[in-house]
């Protein structure tokens, strides 16, 4: 099935969700975060769905595969992060993020893991 959009990829809805859900957590975070830990996390969030969609749109497998493996490199960059969060901040609830910061990454192994068997098959 081919996708007219990367609207239409679940994964960047989820990472949409994900990014929502950053914000309102950060946005508990002291002001004197601001410019710290608080951006580091929105920018990495933001990071996930914009990559994505530059990717997809692309229309090349192989930097559709480049952009998707940035996303996956700032999922990690977010969950070193919500764990650095959770120890200088645990009364803030983090749980809604994490949970869709797992999800997208097992749809992000999924997608790129299908994507590289795909272009290894094209390649044979």
């Amino acid at each position: 099935m081919y996708l007219k959009s990367y609207k239409e990829l679940e994964v960047w809805k989820k990472s949409i969700e994900l990014v929502k859900e950053v914000y309102i957590a950060t946005s508990k975070f002291p002001k004197d975060e601001t410019y710290g830990l608080s951006i580091q996390l929105r920018r990495a969030a933001v990071s996930i769905p914009s990559n994505i969609a530059e990717g997809h749109l692309r229309k090349n497998l192989k930097e559709f595969l480049q952009f998707l493996r940035i996303a996956y490199g700032s999922s990690a960059e977010i969950e070193t992060q919500l764990i650095i969060s959770k120890d200088l901040y645990p009364k803030i609830d983090y749980e809604k993020a994490e949970n869709l910061l797992t999800e997208i990454q097992k749809m992000l192994r999924a997608i790129i893991k299908k994507l590289e068997d795909k272009q290894l098959n094209a390649r044979s």
